[in-house]
This record gives structure tokens, C-alpha cells and sequence, in this order.
């Protein structure tokens, strides 16, 4: 049975920043292009519409911005981050990191390593993983991932009516903690759900086949994997946030799992703003820490195409009331509607 005292290395969460575009696209406006039922699809995804980043917004600006709100969130010097990690799948270049343009936008020292990682909507919390490996070994003081996302949809696709654009940065460390990560653990198997070729632009997907097999599978075995390891059940947690391809996924993962619909409602964000896929988890986790008081405990599953989860069990200590709070559901109501001409314009389509 796990003890609090048993990990006397402390490491979690120092600081989050989250960013979300104000353009949204209404999942009826996508339809009627379509001449599909857009009443039905909102129902059945209970995703009401989705963010679209502005036409000078990509996965390295939204990675920024999150960045340096993450940083004015706990005040700490930008020069004490020695690693800066980046979870995606929309990297606007295939050979330059994006970890370094970020780096060098919030004034982080040289002497830092940076990387890039993929693992579809699971790659920012790979990257809270290999953070808090870093911090622990004392590496570095501070290590920072980020998962972010201006997600790609094949037009007329059912991704269309989700794949959004947003991320959350998380600083890492062992001093100044907000939420302390007690433990982690991962579950990765070879289960080809969603790909993407190099030179594609758009993914594929195996259509109901990344349920039950793919997500359910991976989510539900990542968290009871996590319970078992820390000797705790659903009623231990105050909240609990799943990975988001829409509404309703995660609302059903949480009742396979034992949990009640009031712990898993903070934290999700889709049915506003879509599925910001390597962004998903992180901004839920970042709408939970908003609201947290010290002393709650949170249980955060990620989930990645191809196919992974990472699980994480988190403890809101007495540093969360000292630092500046998101306010993640409030920054998101401020919006501006665009229709579906405009929105293939932003993203490239028509030249």
C-alpha cells in the first residue's frame, strides 16, 4: 500500500499556462456544408463547436503563449527552465523543433535541451513525464512541456466536426510545487487507430475502431493500472479528467471506471471547444487547477493514437493559493464565430 511519506523526492507542478484561439466554428455550420444533420452530429459528438486559430496562429505561437502564461502564473526566472519539451502532432516543420522557437520567445537560458515529441494526443504528457524524470534527478531545476495543437481534418470528415486548435504548458519542478504528481504509469500498444504519412495532410482513421479497441482499452487500463499501484479507488479522487476526442468518450471511460459524472465535468472542455488533441488532457487538468483547493486529488488519464496513456495521480497542496489562476472557462467564452469559407481560408486551403 502506498504511503504520502514513501517518496520523499517531490516533484509536480509549478506553474500552468493555457491557451485556446477566440475564432469557433459551429459543428451545424460545418454540416450544412456537408448537407448533413447538424443538430444529430452535435448531439452524437456533444460537441457543440470548435476553436480555429487566427490566420497568424500555429502550433508554435499557441505553444508560446501558453508558455509565458504558464510562467507569469508562478513568477519563476525563464533562465532556470533547463528543458523545454513540445507534444504534437501539427509541428509546422518537419526537421526544426519547435522546443527551441519557444525557448528562445519566453527568454529561457541556452543552456537548455529542448526537443519535439509525437505521439499523437499523448505527446505533452510524455513530456510532464520526462520533466519530472529530469527534475528528479536533479538535471535540471525546472522542466516545462507543452502539448499543443491546431489539429488537421480532411474536409467532410467526421474528424472535421472536433479537430480544434489549443495547448497548455506545465512548468515542472521540486521546489514552489502546486500539485505534487505522486505517481505515473503508462500503458502503450501497438494499435494502429489513427496514422498520418509523412507528406499527408490529413490522418486517417479506423472510424469505430478507435473506440472500444483503441481509446476505451488504453484509458481504462492506464488509470486502473495507476489505482492499483497507489491502493486507491474512485471515491479517493476529487476529479478526474480523460483524454477529449469529444464529448462523450470520456464521460463513458469514467463510468466503466467507477467515477461519478460531477468528478469529470470540471475538466471538460470539448463540447466548447473541440478536441485540441495533444492539448486535450492538459487544458482539462488546467480547468481543474483553476477550481482546486489544497488537499484535492485528481486522477489524469491522456490517451494517444497508435496507441499509449499516460495516468497521473495528483495532490492540490497549500501552493496553489499563492499563484495566478487560468481561468480557462472564462478565456474561452470570449469568441468570434466564423463560417466555413472563412475558416478553409485560415487554414490554407484556398490560395
Amino acid at each position: 500500500m502506498w504511503r504520502r511519506g514513501d517518496n520523499l523526492e517531490k516533484v509536480g507542478i509549478v506553474g500552468y499556462g493555457a491557451y485556446v484561439p477566440r475564432y469557433r466554428i459551429k459543428a451545424e455550420e460545418i454540416a450544412r456544408v456537408w448537407g448533413k444533420d447538424g443538430n444529430a452530429i452535435s448531439k452524437g459528438l456533444f460537441v457543440k463547436e470548435k476553436s480555429v486559430p487566427g490566420v497568424d496562429e500555429d502550433t508554435v505561437t499557441i505553444s508560446v503563449e501558453a508558455a509565458r502564461r504558464a510562467i507569469e502564473s508562478c513568477g519563476i526566472d525563464a533562465k532556470d527552465i533547463g528543458a523545454i519539451y513540445v507534444g504534437s502532432e501539427s509541428h509546422p516543420y518537419a526537421v526544426k523543433p519547435t522546443g527551441t522557437i519557444v525557448g528562445e520567445a519566453i527568454g529561457a537560458t541556452p543552456h537548455m535541451t529542448a526537443a519535439d515529441y509525437e505521439f499523437a494526443c499523448k505527446a505533452g504528457t510524455a513530456a510532464i513525464q520526462t520533466c519530472m524524470a529530469l527534475v528528479k534527478s536533479n538535471m535540471v531545476k525546472y522542466g516545462m512541456a507543452i502539448g499543443s495543437d491546431v489539429a488537421q481534418a480532411a474536409p467532410g470528415d467526421a474528424l472535421e466536426y472536433t479537430a480544434a486548435a489549443g495547448g497548455a504548458a506545465f512548468i515542472i519542478g521540486k521546489d514552489k510545487i502546486i500539485a505534487e504528481v505522486n505517481e505515473t504509469v503508462s500503458f502503450t500498444t501497438d494499435t494502429p487507430d489513427f496514422w498520418r504519412r509523412e507528406g499527408q495532410p490529413y490522418p486517417g482513421h479506423g472510424e469505430r475502431f478507435t473506440g472500444q479497441p483503441a481509446y476505451f482499452h488504453h484509458i481504462v487500463s492506464c488509470a486502473k493500472k495507476l489505482m492499483e499501484k497507489m491502493g486507491t479507488k474512485p471515491e479517493d479522487y476529487d476529479y478526474a479528467v480523460f483524454h477529449q476526442p469529444n464529448g462523450k468518450f470520456p464521460m463513458r471511460a469514467a463510468k466503466i471506471l467507477g467515477f461519478s459524472k460531477e468528478k469529470v465535468e470540471d475538466g471538460l472542455l470539448c463540447p466548447l471547444i473541440g478536441n485540441t488533441y495533444s492539448g486535450s488532457t492538459m487544458l482539462g487538468l488546467c480547468a481543474i487547477l483553476d477550481k482546486a483547493k489544497p488537499g484535492d486529488r485528481i486522477l489524469a488519464t491522456s490517451y494517444g493514437s497508435g496507441a499509449g496513456s499516460d495516468a497521473f495521480d495528483i495532490t492540490v497542496t497549500e501552493g496553489i493559493e499563492k499563484i495566478k489562476r487560468q481561468r480557462i472557462r472564462e478565456r474561452i467564452e470570449v469568441k468570434e464565430y466564423i463560417d466555413y469559407a472563412l475558416y478553409m481560408k485560415r487554414r490554407g486551403e484556398f490560395q
